[in-house]
């Protein structure tokens, strides 16, 4: 698989949805995670990214226009020691209580499906970042109908084991926009990771469609000590 440049692919795609990203900065001392959001209703465009402990969690920025918060409010992104969840839904919350009880990421998501919001059935993406000895492995998972078919599902788990320096992968909700909305097809893509938090932030956030686009999380973490930087953009702000 030919390593591509993110921008370029969010730059071409009018709606990818919600998008993880989990890659190695070129200089192989940082893990790196992106996360952004879109939308097309009125309820979905209404929402910000707020800080949440170490995480983050979604907010509707006006609480009077908030009509359903059942599949737009949650947590993105969670901590949970060495590790690092991020999500596109509450699907958050049940790989966080399956690693505490010593379960896989993988198992951790078997309760889960696709989202209930026929006739999309949006995949829910998730991701896990595992910080060990100054490296780190990641997998990212995607949960589907089975061609726009809810009576089946499609599972798929990716692991990354080690990461490599100057590269990650990419996967969204959609492949583009439609009635209804194409899910992701295929293996995450491989993409590039440079170096500078605020230079692959501001480039993530210009590459996202204008009129859809909603908030961008992106954060840095360092494989040396743990610690780490964040970045929030919110269009509503």
């Amino acid at each position: 698989m030919i390593i591509r440049n993110l921008e370029h692919i969010l730059s071409e795609n009018r709606y990818p949805g919600r998008g993880i990203m989990i890659g190695r900065t070129h200089d192989g001392i940082h893990a790196a995670i992106a996360y952004f959001i879109m939308g097309r209703s009125e309820n979905s465009r209404n929402r910000i990214f707020v800080e949440d402990g170490e995480g983050i969690r979604t907010k509707a920025y006006d609480e009077t226009k908030l009509t359903d918060p059942s599949l737009i409010i949650y947590a993105p992104v969670r901590v949970l020691g060495n590790k690092t969840v991020v999500t596109n839904g509450d699907q958050t919350d049940t790989i966080c209580e399956g690693l505490d009880r010593q379960m896989t990421f993988e198992q951790s998501l078997r309760p889960r499906r696709y989202e209930p919001d026929g006739p999309n059935y949006t995949p829910r993406i998730s991701g896990v970042v595992h910080l060990l000895d100054g490296g780190f492995n990641y997998a990212l998972s995607i949960l589907k109908s089975a061609d726009g078919n809810p009576d089946s599902d499609l599972r798929y788990t990716f692991s990354y084991s080690p990461a490599l320096p100057g590269e990650g992968r990419f996967i969204s909700t959609y492949m583009g926009d439609g009635n209804p909305l194409p899910s992701f097809e295929g293996e995450p893509l491989r993409v590039e990771v440079g170096d500078d938090l605020d230079v692959m932030t501001e480039g993530l956030w210009s590459s996202l469609n204008e009129d859809n686009r909603v908030s961008l999380f992106t954060r840095f973490i360092d494989l040396r000590d743990g610690s780490y930087e964040s970045r929030i953009i919110n269009k509503n702000c």
